[in-house]
């Protein structure tokens, strides 16, 4: 098996899709085990001959700051902080988050500045490795002095405390611990906070939408150009000397995508009696690409914060230095996810859109798509549903960033509400997948009225493909298990 070194090497999202996809070994590398131990060495002395109270090292948390912890006291100080912060709550989190949030933990521990032992640190890699996945609930987080009570959740484990998910089995962690001959982590001054202040709760929601957000833009151009070809639509607004004129970076890429997707099709090469298309089909190229434009500047913001420390205080061993800020406050991720849910909604809106239009009898085509309507009454319904959808994710878009309760008594008295931001955003995504796949479920079907003209040889292998899991609609049936089909075809067919 291939192994990964962590290092101060920045990370990518191609190399985490890598390391999710493939199996690998994760260890530290002796550049980053070399930084690990002059921090942790200066940051024992600094604790044990300072006459100053150092936050988070000799004294409490939050409001308790003015409470000092003597020596003796600073690992049970940490325990007690894990332990007493472990309070998500909620639905427990997909396997691929709590990987990544190990992963981008232990990158982010790796360079050197958060004190923590490197035997702590060779323990989070041990779960990853050996797939040892702590039971974490997805609501909890303020987003504030990072992700406290989901990253107490994840990190209980490793003090033999909490509950894993392990070989397919939710079971307490101490047992597995001691199945597999590891030893709980005996946590030092300081190690509480590097493990619970963070942002890798919500860092883990952004890499994961921003993978999810990259497929269903190529979906989203795919279905549209199905459908524009179904809905006998025209090339004109996709010219590319139109958008030259309007040089919207994400508007040109999408527009010069989907003359690759229609190119050597019969049917848009064809004469229109008509002279132009509504906005959902003519508007293609402005509305999906400002989405694209979108999902590029979040993917920055992502970029930056997984390749950053987030913990508090912050340990400068080469500077005598442990300065206390504010790292861990998750205002550039609540921003960020609160436009990007807001982006990838449009995907859904411009897509229910054009569903409506496919089934009004317009152009030829049958109403609701299918023959003797009244009799059958077709893709009627899949339309209320993706309606449906569109408006949850109308609810979904208004924005947690704008608000802020005061915690903590007082001493963290703004908050990003970031981890809201987070989990919803993915609500957004799962409600588009299922909104694309009823468009292309009404694509399809107006498609074979088009017979015997063709679509151009991608649309036509990517309708081929479709119709092997979803076929045509004769006459009604039972659709939500088409729609489940369709839905599992937009997760994972191949773009």
């Amino acid at each position: 098996m291939t192994t990964h070194y962590i290092s101060s090497e920045p990370l990518t999202l191609d190399l985490i899709q890598t390391l999710l996809e493939q199996p690998h070994q994760l260890a530290l590398s002796n550049d980053s085990r070399r930084k690990i131990e002059i921090c942790r060495s200066y940051l024992d002395q600094k604790a044990l001959k300072s006459e100053a109270p150092i936050y988070g090292v000799t004294t409490g948390f939050g409001s308790l700051c003015n409470k000092n912890i003597s020596f003796e006291e600073l690992g049970r100080l940490q325990e007690n902080l894990v332990m007493s912060h472990a309070c998500s709550t909620g639905d427990e989190l997909a396997p691929e988050l709590v990987r990544l949030m190990l992963l981008l933990k232990a990158h982010a521990l790796s360079m050197g500045h958060s004190g923590a032992q490197t035997s702590t640190i060779e323990r989070i890699l041990d779960f990853y490795n050996y797939d040892i996945l702590p039971v974490v609930y997805d609501r909890g987080s303020l987003g504030a002095s990072g992700d406290l009570a989901p990253l107490a959740n994840l990190f209980l484990p490793l003090i033999g405390k909490g509950e894993v998910n392990y070989q397919g089995k939710k079971q307490p962690a101490a047992g597995v611990l001691k199945q597999l001959g590891l030893q709980a982590v005996k946590l030092q001054s300081k190690e509480g906070l590097a493990l619970l202040n963070g942002t890798q709760f919500m860092s883990a929601h952004g890499v994961l939408a921003l993978f999810k957000s990259d497929r269903l833009l190529k979906l989203a151009n795919k279905i549209s150009a199905l459908s524009l070809e179904a809905f006998d639509g025209c090339i004109d607004p996709f010219d590319e000397r139109l958008h030259a004129l309007r040089p919207q970076q994400g508007q040109i890429e999408t527009a010069a995508e989907m003359r690759n997707l229609l190119k050597g099709s019969e049917l848009i090469a064809h004469a229109k009696p008509h002279v132009q298309d509504p906005y959902s089909f003519r508007c293609i190229p402005q509305v999906h690409g400002a989405v694209k434009d979108s999902v590029r500047y979040v993917n920055r913001i992502v970029l930056i914060e997984i390749n950053s420390v987030t913990d508090n205080p912050m340990v400068f061993p080469e500077d005598d230095a442990v300065i206390s800020g504010g790292n861990f406050h998750g205002q550039p991720l609540a921003l960020a996810y609160d436009f990007l849910a807001i982006a990838l909604s449009q995907l859904g809106n411009i897509s229910e859109r054009r569903t409506a239009q496919l089934i009004l009898g317009l152009r030829g085509l049958p109403e609701y798509l299918i023959a003797q309507s009244g009799l059958n009454s077709g893709f009627m319904i899949p339309q209320y549903v993706a309606a449906a959808l569109v408006n949850q994710n109308k609810t979904y878009s208004h924005p947690v960033s704008v608000d802020s309760i005061v915690s903590s008594n007082g001493q963290e008295d703004h908050v990003s509400m970031g981890g809201n931001a987070a989990t919803k955003l993915l609500k957004v995504i799962d409600n588009v997948e299922r909104i694309l796949a009823i468009e292309l479920m009404n694509a399809a079907q107006a498609l074979e009225f088009r017979r015997p003209e063709k679509s151009s040889p991608i649309l036509e292998a990517f309708f081929y493909e479709f119709r092997k899991v979803v076929p045509y609609l004769p006459e009604d049936r039972i659709l939500y298990e088409d729609m489940q089909k369709a839905i599992d075809f937009v997760k994972n067919t191949a773009v």
